[in-house]
């Protein structure tokens, strides 16, 4: 059985208003990945999930390529502890 981890991710670069939350939101889907997505108010997107080691890999590899009219300039992720709290992956409205 795969390990199931928690990780905290901050995109920089232009990832907003690019369709970058549906992008990692389809992405996090198709994956069986959990959490949620929000822009923040400093121009990054942040992205908080849970899922097993494999598709997680999958899905840093994704975001780090980011939607067609995206610009990853930088990525930053942390391990943080699962707690198993979402059901699916979901779009926030700005986060603080």
């Amino acid at each position: 059985m795969q390990e199931n981890i928690r990780l905290r991710i901050l995109v920089s670069g232009r990832v907003q208003g690019v369709m970058f939350r549906k992008y990692a939101e389809k992405l996090a889907q198709d994956l069986g990945i959990t959490g949620h997505v929000q822009n923040l108010l400093d121009g990054r997107v942040e992205v908080v999930c849970e899922g097993g080691r494999e598709n997680m890999e999958r899905f840093v590899e994704g975001v780090r390529k980011g939607p067609r009219l995206a610009r990853v300039k930088g990525i930053n992720s942390e391990q943080q502890e699962h707690t198993g709290e979402w059901k699916d992956f979901t779009i926030r409205e700005f986060g603080f």
